[in-house]
């Protein structure tokens, strides 16, 4: 993989995208409304002339719309930038790629710290549940906006591949392939329980304040040990032997229960590194639009699935507990059931949820291999029609 800066995309900058819908209004699936509504956005590569390359990038939980390259003046490349440039996976000399932070966070797109024009304060607790099917849609505007009309794929990990298969199945037309990684077709009890600890550690810090805390003081103790119990299930009991141990840190004794392993160590970096960068708000609402997430959305689903033609590829990691590989296998069985074309595919790996930022090589191989398949089959030779077969056959 090539690592150099040089080698990569470069500079580049967020874009933002407001819209707002008759009468200036946004409707989310609960039929409250918000509006007018921004979403921040980045785009790598350029759409051709016939608009069959655009691909949209879905992000994690607590992801942003900077996926790829450097902004001005900050060391840290996106969160996937070993994944989309010129020559990897998403070639932006084939592609044209599009990360959007989704509705609800807090990033740059319209969420809780966001300004309510009806009392020009934050909303805090007063901004109104959102669902992945709210984040789809508010990213559908964009997509018109933008001048896309079907997309060559749809692909994201986590909570990016539970907006990829709402993608599939909001907006069928509009998507040739998408591939969901590390993801699940509706959240089981024990990830509704981990994402309940967290909002719960985060809700009993005192400066919390209701969620009304913008001119106050932030609730970081309380997001950091969210994060710290997050971030506990995207690694792997290998991964933490490997990297960690049983080692402790050397120097001055500590207080009786302060971090003395590497790994509390670890954790507590990780906490209170994230409270640098989110809105403990965000992390309330992204949370329980993930808990709430079931495709099926408690309708027979065969019914819902009947007559979608776009591919999937399903990604799983086998050290993923979060979201360990039978839920993937799952997924493509269903939509088998239901006649869709779909294939899952299990990549060895130590490195647990996460994997799917560390493991570039063989998803760069699996990613280019289904995308040109995906680009014959979907759009066909230019002008020729599409060729109707199955690209696994």
């Amino acid at each position: 993989m090539r690592k150099n800066k040089a080698d990569h995309i470069g500079i580049v900058e967020t874009q933002y995208f407001t819209f707002a819908c008759p009468p200036d209004k946004f409707i989310l699936e609960s039929n409250e409304s918000i509006g007018p509504v921004t979403l921040a956005y980045e785009t790598y590569g350029e759409l051709n002339e016939d608009r069959t390359n655009a691909v949209l990038v879905l992000h994690a939980l607590t992801g942003d719309a900077h996926a790829a390259g450097f902004h001005e003046g900050q060391k840290g490349a996106g969160w996937w930038h070993d994944m989309i440039g010129p020559g990897l996976a998403f070639d932006t000399e084939r592609y044209f790629v599009i990360c959007s932070n989704v509705l609800g966070g807090c990033r740059g797109s319209t969420g809780p710290a966001s300004l309510n024009p009806a009392t020009q304060k934050p909303y805090g607790l007063d901004f109104p549940l959102i669902t992945i099917r709210d984040m789809v849609n508010a990213q559908k505007y964009l997509l018109d906006h933008l001048g896309i009309e079907k997309l060559l794929t749809v692909v994201g990990g986590s909570m990016g591949g539970m907006q990829a298969l709402q993608w599939v199945v909001s907006y069928p037309h509009m998507v040739a392939s998408a591939i969901p990684i590390a993801t699940t077709w509706e959240h089981t009890p024990q990830q509704i329980a981990f994402n309940e600890a967290g909002r719960q550690a985060l809700m009993a810090d005192p400066n919390w304040n209701n969620g009304d805390y913008y001119e106050r003081r932030v609730p970081e103790k309380g997001l950091s040990v969210a994060r710290m119990i997050g971030h506990i299930t995207y690694m792997s009991d290998t991964s933490m032997n490997e990297k960690f141990g049983r080692r402790t840190k050397d120097g001055e004794k500590p207080f009786k229960f302060g971090p003395k392993f590497e790994i509390e160590s670890y954790l507590h970096y990780r906490g209170y590194d994230f409270v640098k960068r989110f809105d403990p708000n965000s992390y309330l609402y992204v949370t329980k639009a993930a808990d709430y997430f079931s495709v099926a959305d408690y309708k027979p689903i065969g019914k819902l699935l009947e007559g979608i033609k776009t591919r999937l590829l399903v990604i799983a990691f086998s050290g993923d507990w979060l979201y360990p590989p039978y839920q993937s296998q799952k997924i493509v069985k269903i939509c088998r059931d239901a006649g869709i074309d779909a294939k899952c595919r299990t990549v060895r790996s130590h490195y647990g949820h996460d994997a799917f930022l560390v493991e570039f090589e063989v998803q760069t191989r699996l990613y280019r291999r289904f995308l040109k398949k995906v680009k014959e089959t979907a759009f066909g030779p230019e002008g020729t029609p599409p060729i109707v077969k199955s690209f696994y056959g």
